[in-house]
């Protein structure tokens, strides 16, 4: 019987960048800028993986409307 862990809901920066393939100043710039949220827990800083859909989403529609 095999048995599947559910799926992380949360992500450290470091493990962002390496999901996405994105610069960790990259992913810095978009949390400034709003476009991709977090959350804090303590000192640490979090990306939900809603928040990460999300963004992949945005990219998607940005992809679509050439913007």
């Amino acid at each position: 019987m095999t048995t599947t862990e559910p799926a992380p809901m949360m992500f450290r920066i470091s493990t962002v960048v390496k999901l996405t393939g994105l610069s960790r100043s990259v992913i810095y710039e978009q949390i400034k800028a709003g476009r991709l949220r977090t959350v804090k827990q303590g000192s640490a800083t979090l990306i939900t993986a809603a928040a990460l859909d999300d963004y992949v989403h945005l990219l998607e529609q940005e992809a679509r409307t050439g913007q």
